[in-house]
């Protein structure tokens, strides 16, 4: 791997080990927020019996765990770069009893995985992330059997995710942010109409399709998005991690305000839209 991926590699790496606690303390939340695209790429994947999947980028565990409820014999490979996430995903599968699992911390990139291993590979909010969403591609359809099954989920544009605008705008406010390199990780890297559909289709998957998902998080009140936002939104912490603590408060009360004045009636539901991807090899 060239060394600029290798340094963007490592710091998202060093990143999402660093909002792993957070994800621990918000999992309940996080991952009710995210189930409607995990049901999704489930119902497109149809895991079942004995199959050998692959879960890349899986954070907590899911949609891998829930899959490996639904094989007989089967069993899931649940993968990130962050052990910090993994050791969260462990956690979560022996508090559901779940045990056809297995964690590997390992990089996309390079997967460190035969040709031709596995039934289905499933990718929740991975790509974006990705150094190079090209080279990962073509890594998954080679550990994929032959009629191998993938779906991947990515966030459409900032304006149709509130969840992560209603914080970050305040923060880019009052922070003066270095602008990210053209093609750099970013959360909308892969907005752009069909763009992972295409890089499908570039790594030789077949028979691709896309489906849009919307839903909300449910946050109920500002404290608690105030608390997801600035613990797990990872631009977020990120930024705050460099802000004295009268920023931090002069922020965060920006986005009380802009919350309550969203949703005056205390019923706070953030809306957000996904695409979810699904290939053949």
């Amino acid at each position: 791997m060239e060394t600029q991926l290798e340094q963007i590699r490592d710091l998202q790496k060093k990143t999402w080990n660093q909002s792993s606690p957070g994800w621990r303390k918000w999992d309940e939340l996080t991952m009710d927020f995210l189930k409607p695209v995990g049901e999704e790429i489930i119902q497109k994947l149809k895991p079942q019996g004995d199959n050998y999947v692959l879960d890349i980028a899986a954070g907590t565990g899911e949609p891998g765990l829930t899959i490996a409820t639904m094989l007989n014999n089967g069993k899931v490979v649940i993968t990130d770069l962050a052990e910090g996430m993994l050791e969260v995903a462990r956690e979560n599968a022996v508090k559901r009893g779940i045990k056809n699992v297995e964690t590997v911390v390992c990089d996309v990139s390079e997967l460190p995985f035969q040709d031709n291993m596995f039934d289905v590979i499933s990718c929740r909010m991975g790509f974006m992330f990705f150094p190079d969403m090209l080279m990962a591609a073509q890594e998954m359809i080679r550990v994929l059997k032959p009629g191998g099954r993938i779906a991947a989920s990515v966030w459409n544009g900032p304006d149709k995710n509130l969840w992560f605008t209603s914080a970050m705008s305040s923060v880019n406010r009052n922070m003066t942010l270095p602008p990210p390199s053209p093609g750099a990780p970013g959360m909308f890297r892969c907005a752009e109409e069909n763009l992972i559909a295409d890089l499908f289709s570039k790594a030789g998957f077949k028979n691709i399709s896309q489906k849009n998902i919307e839903g909300k998080l449910n946050c109920g009140t500002a404290d608690v998005y105030w608390g997801f936002a600035s613990e797990v939104v990872g631009p977020v912490v990120n930024s705050l991690s460099m802000a004295d603590d009268a920023l931090r408060q002069k922020i965060k009360s920006e986005v009380y305000k802009t919350i309550n004045d969203t949703y005056p009636d205390g019923k706070v539901a953030i809306n957000f839209s996904a695409n979810v991807i699904y290939g053949e090899k």
